[in-house]
């Protein structure tokens, strides 16, 4: 029988990273390769109502053990990886009994897990810790959440004596690019609430996200030989790069803020003399906020635009996802229960806010209340992300818990 620690190797050696410029749904049709196993693995484990959509999307459900009428309550984790770092020819690297001390990563040593720098090994000692070999990102991220909510619906389709309402399992696509939930159909679903599992350490409980907006910076220019280039060329990338040095670097930015703080993050750069643009987040946990932030883009814009009258400086904002706070009152249980369920499986409760967002913002925002809870990733999108069976084995006794308390729910 396949352990959540096999689950987990196995699923974080399939390449599912996703792509923000592709207009295709999955991003990348290699998400598929993970969808299509999850599906045959729900069939195997005997649960019902098991579909793959076109889009990569798996549902299937854990049949109620009670009688009468219960709620029925969601799972959700996402296949895909992030962009920002490869994740092709993962090559997961499983330190057993983790002695306390820094990790050099085999595949490259100039990468270092260092305890200084990541003071929650501390906490690991004796414990089973899972890192990548220094080359690619791990894919805990969420790959974590995926074995844990497959192992927990494996441990209860093999004890039926535990007393508990329906359950459905989705497994979702393009995540990492904001467009989780894009293809779900909510009806299909059917359920009152939902958990994503795709938070950090153990014992967490988001229950806000911040709220986000993409920017796309394009400036157009006029290219031309250099030799012949006085009083023709009009260099986009030159214009650009004043641009993007005109943000705020001592607040605003993702170097220099936390907690409750905003920043606008440009995060990828290209193009030539011709054609160059950016991609930058704006998050914020105040909705409001992100109109401040492309007001601000536009402000440092124009004094260029003056400058520069023959090129053209192009901004288009896109709404991301939204703080999930406001939408979590629909159902109070939601909340609730998870901080019931995390308490019964032997931890304290940390409720917290995440400087990111998951498919439960977006969910939210659909009307489908859903919070987001520990899964055992640590640094997301690096090649330093890491993971412990441990805190894994936790988050599936959450889920079980989970299960038992909307169980007694009419």
């Amino acid at each position: 029988m396949d352990t959540l620690l096999d689950r987990f190797l196995r699923y974080v050696k399939v390449d599912t990273q996703s792509d923000e410029t592709s207009p295709s749904f999955p991003s990348t049709k290699k998400q598929l390769d993970l969808s299509r196993m999850l599906c045959e693995e729900c069939e195997q484990l005997g649960l019902e109502d098991v579909t793959i959509s076109e889009y990569g999307i798996v549902m299937a459900t854990i049949p109620s053990t009670v009688e009468g009428d219960v709620p029925a309550i969601g799972w959700v984790a996402h296949v895909d990886t992030s962009p920002e770092f490869s994740g092709t020819n993962v090559k997961p690297v499983v330190h057993e009994n983790y002695d306390g001390s820094d990790l050099v990563l085999p595949g490259d040593t100039s990468r270092v897990l260092r305890v200084s720098e990541e003071p929650r090994l501390k906490e690991m000692v004796g414990k089973t810790v899972i890192t990548t070999d220094g080359t690619t990102l791990l894919g805990a991220d969420d790959k974590s959440g995926v074995a844990v909510m497959m192992s927990a619906a494996a441990h209860l389709m093999s004890d039926r004596s535990i007393a508990h309402g329906p359950i459905r399992l989705c497994f979702t696509c393009d995540e990492e690019i904001g467009r989780g939930i894009e293809k779900l159909d909510l009806d299909v679903f059917g359920v009152c609430c939902a958990y994503t599992l795709d938070s950090d350490g153990s014992g967490r409980i988001d229950s806000e996200t911040f709220s986000a907006d993409q920017a796309v910076i394009t400036v157009r220019g006029v290219n031309t030989h250099p030799s012949v280039g006085k009083g023709v060329m009009v260099n986009a990338i030159r214009i650009l790069s004043d641009l993007i040095s005109s943000l705020p670097t001592e607040t605003l930015s993702p170097e220099t803020t936390d907690g409750r703080d905003g920043f606008i993050h440009p995060y990828h750069i290209e193009g030539g003399v011709a054609e160059a643009s950016a991609r930058l987040i704006l998050r914020d946990f105040e909705t409001e906020k992100l109109a401040e932030y492309a007001g601000l883009l536009d402000s440092l814009a124009q004094p260029l635009r003056e400058k520069y009258a023959r090129a053209e400086i192009k901004i288009d904002v896109h709404k991301q996802y939204r703080n999930m706070r406001d939408g979590l009152v629909k159902e109070p249980r939601a909340l609730e229960k998870a901080i019931e369920a995390t308490r019964a499986a032997g931890l304290e409760p940390n409720l917290n806010i995440i400087r990111g967002g998951t498919d439960g913002s977006l969910l939210t925002e659909k009307g489908l209340p859903t919070p987001n809870l520990s899964s055992g990733q640590h640094n997301p999108h690096s090649p330093l992300e890491w993971t412990t069976v441990e805190e894994m084995e936790k988050a599936v006794d959450v889920l079980v818990q989970l299960a038992i308390l909307w169980g007694q729910e009419r």
